[in-house]
C-alpha cells in the first residue's frame, strides 16, 4: 500500500514538473518577443537560458530521465556503426540508379504488352 502511494505522489510531482517545464518554455518564448527592442543576441541567450531550465526540470522527472538514457544509448549505438567509404557509397548509388532504370523499362514494356492485349480483346486495335 505504501509503494502505491509513493508512485501516486511521484506521478503527481512529475505532472507538476511537466507544467513547470512548459511554463518555462512559454516564458522563454514570451520574453523573446516581449523584448524585441533589445539586441537579438540577448533575446536568444535569454531564450536558451529558459530552455536550459526547462530541460533541467524535465530531467528530474522519470520520463525525462528515461529520454536522457535513450539519447545516450542511441549516441553509443551510432558510434558503433561502420560507415561506408565514399567509393562504396558511390558504387551503391550507381547500382540503385541502374536498377531503377531497368525496372522502369521492364514495367514500361509490360504496360505496352498489356495495353496491346486489351486493345486486341476489345477490338480497338489492329
Amino acid at each position: 500500500m505504501v509503494a502505491k502511494t509513493d508512485t501516486e505522489e511521484t506521478g503527481k510531482l512529475d505532472s507538476f514538473k511537466f507544467l513547470i517545464a512548459i511554463a518555462l518554455l512559454v516564458g522563454g518564448i514570451w520574453q523573446f518577443y516581449y523584448f524585441e527592442e533589445e539586441s537579438q543576441l540577448y533575446r536568444i541567450l535569454g531564450l536558451l537560458a529558459f530552455v536550459a531550465l526547462a530541460v533541467a526540470v524535465m530531467y528530474t522527472t522519470r520520463l525525462g530521465y528515461g529520454l536522457w538514457l535513450f539519447a545516450r544509448d542511441a549516441r553509443t549505438e551510432v558510434r558503433k556503426v561502420i560507415w561506408p567509404t565514399r567509393q562504396e557509397t558511390m558504387q551503391t548509388t550507381l547500382l540503385v540508379i541502374v536498377m531503377v532504370i531497368l525496372v522502369g523499362i521492364m514495367l514500361w514494356l509490360i504496360d505496352m504488352v498489356l495495353r496491346w492485349g486489351v486493345l486486341i480483346l476489345t477490338g480497338q486495335g489492329g
